[in-house]
């Protein structure tokens, strides 16, 4: 494993740590709509990102103007993608949701890069993710067992539904900028452009839905945070990581985002995980280290040369 595909893997990592805290961040602003909340987050970040990345973008001009069909799902994905997350969040609660839309989507970006790019993954990522998925099975399971009722009601269904929208997207926007990337354009400016492009087709959404922002200090400071760190920093961190890589390989590793939105909405929201939630939360580390350590021993003609020049 190079130094580079470990600074990936680190970079993602961080990310998803950060993205964890959104839904329990979005509790603290229960009188803004999810579409509000996703629109600034992502709106409002995704400009910004576009803006640090504007000379590259601008410098970039003729390989982007190339590559227009990717930018253009790309940018329809980021514009999606919020909405139905946050959506998912508020219909099936934080955990629920936060656990569909990131863990069907290493499977929908596995599928994705096969059917586009004929990309063959190997056994350990395939026993990563099936380890992963279980988990994400397990913690779902245990939140219908726990709430009963309540989370069995009718808006489950429609949030577990907006959960694998907001999967698709985040796989399909996730491909379109890696496919930019591996053609040459700088990972800053393939997500700067993509996530731009896609903040302004939801500035219309904040400006239809955003008002109750302006309602309170603490709605406000809940926009500002979503768009501050976990989109504008996440994404940063994201697509440096992105760069260094595969798709399928870095929404995998997100896989631990939804581990920190449950502990997190357990300590903080009051959400109760029972027994068998945790185990999921224990397979999902134990996915995360399935696929990024190194498992190979060195060999022996290395260990002898290392003992010579010792």
């Amino acid at each position: 494993m190079t130094l580079g595909h470990t600074g990936g893997i680190a970079a993602i990592l961080f990310a998803a740590v950060i993205w964890g805290t959104t839904g329990t961040a979005a509790t603290f602003a229960p009188d803004v709509s999810a579409a509000a909340i996703g629109a600034a987050a992502m709106g409002i970040g995704g400009i910004a990102q576009a803006l640090i990345a504007l000379r590259g973008i601008s410098h970039s001009r003729a390989a982007l103007w190339d590559h227009r069909h990717l930018l253009v799902i790309g940018a329809m994905a980021v514009a999606v993608y919020p909405l139905a997350f946050y959506g998912s969040m508020r219909l099936a609660g934080v955990t629920v949701g936060t656990v569909i839309t990131i863990g069907s989507a290493p499977l929908l970006s596995a599928l994705i890069e096969y059917v586009f790019d004929r990309t063959r993954l190997s056994m350990r990522w395939t026993i990563g993710a099936l380890v992963g998925l279980s988990g994400m099975v397990l913690i779902c399971v245990a939140e219908n067992a726990f709430h009963g009722e309540v989370v069995g009601g009718d808006s489950v269904p429609l949030g577990i539904a907006l959960g694998l929208v907001g999967g698709l997207t985040y796989a399909l926007y996730s491909w379109t900028a890696r496919r930019m990337m591996l053609q040459g354009v700088r990972s800053s400016v393939a997500m700067g452009v993509t996530f731009g492009l896609g903040g302004l087709l939801l500035m219309p959404v904040l400006v239809a839905t955003g008002g109750p922002f302006l309602a309170s200090w603490s709605n406000a400071a809940v926009g500002i945070y979503m768009a501050a760190v976990p989109v504008f920093l996440g994404y940063l961190c994201f697509g440096y990581g992105l760069a260094r890589v595969k798709a399928s390989i870095a929404t995998t590793i997100t896989l631990i985002e939804p581990v920190i939105a449950a502990m997190l909405a357990v300590i903080i929201v009051g959400e109760r995980l029972p027994a068998l939630g945790w185990i999921g939360v224990a397979l999902v580390i134990g996915c995360l280290a399935i696929i990024t350590m190194p498992f190979e021993l060195p060999k022996r003609s290395n260990l002898k040369q290392r003992v010579v020049t010792a």
